[in-house]
């Protein structure tokens, strides 16, 4: 019981250093008092892959609810508890973890205030090591586990392999500039979008128009402009750090076009293209 309570006190002083991005990640696809039946979305599987310096697939072996008063910031109706689990296998970081596991997480709890039957269930983590606690891990956020099934571990091995690719598409974080330029004809032009990225890579949308056709456009991560390959597959890379985290409309002060008429040309291609982008679907909170 002491050696327990020793460790339960170690994984508690990295409790309140547990990572919570911002609204890229939230609310895990639970639902009160058990794991959602439905698949979670790309988007949140990518939100969490793409923070986790470590991701891993375990099997649960104890479970034991922290008091109340060890546990700060975990919202009503929720639990956190101290969990230690076996290792199966590590999806991707670069120093193993080895066999024997610990980590804290928050779950959600029933009318009767209990937990999902976790226990001797098959999960994936997504975390970051301790390094000054072997075996521990950080949860990227307080509920960064799903419940393991094959087809799941399926997806996040493929988003893994597309965010380890060397020419991955950067974090975007914005719109930097947009322009327009008229072309010769009447109703030819072209639309140049400038990103804002994490790694300060570079990201652009190029959209062009010709005289009777519906505009078309591509997106290039590279100093190469973009061609009209149109919008990326939904589902990728490419179209979720588009379609996630560009904003609905262009900021302002962002249009540089001359003119009044390019300026609304360079509105209108913005919003055609957040318009075949389709929405980002997530079934996570933003902000938690």
């Amino acid at each position: 019981m002491l050696k327990l309570q020793a460790t339960v006190a170690g994984a508690l002083a990295i409790a309140s250093a547990m990572a919570i991005p911002a609204s890229a990640l939230a609310q895990a696809p639970l639902q009160q008092g058990r794991f959602a039946p439905s698949p979670p979305p790309y988007a949140d599987l990518a939100d969490l892959a793409d923070s986790a310096g470590v991701v891993l697939r375990a099997q649960v072996r104890k479970v034991v609810r922290l008091e109340p008063e060890r546990s700060r910031g975990v919202r009503p109706g929720w639990g956190r508890f101290y969990i230690e689990a076996k290792t199966q296998a590590q999806l991707t970081g670069a120093a193993p973890l080895g066999e024997a596991l610990q980590y804290l997480v928050d779950l959600p709890l029933d009318a009767k205030g209990k937990p999902p039957g976790i226990k001797k269930k098959i999960v994936l983590l997504f975390g970051a090591a301790v390094r000054e606690r072997p075996g521990e891990l950080r949860l990227v956020a307080p509920d960064a586990q799903l419940l393991w099934d094959a087809a799941l571990e399926g997806r996040v091995r493929s988003i893994l392999r597309e965010l380890l690719a060397p020419d991955a598409p950067g974090r975007v974080t914005g719109v930097r500039e947009a322009i327009h330029v008229p072309g010769t004809l009447a109703g030819e032009g072209e639309t140049q979008i400038f990103l804002d990225t994490s790694d300060q890579s570079a990201a652009s949308i190029t959209v062009r128009q010709q005289p009777g056709s519906a505009p078309e456009w591509g997106v290039s991560f590279s100093e190469v402009l973009a061609g009209s390959a149109g919008s990326p597959p939904r589902d990728t890379l490419s179209w979720y750090r588009l379609a996630c985290f560009l904003p609905e409309g262009l900021p302002r002060g962002t249009n540089l076009s001359e003119g009044a008429t390019s300026r609304a040309r360079a509105e209108s291609d913005y919003r055609t293209v957040r318009a075949q982008l389709g929405r980002c679907q997530r079934a996570r909170l933003a902000g938690w």
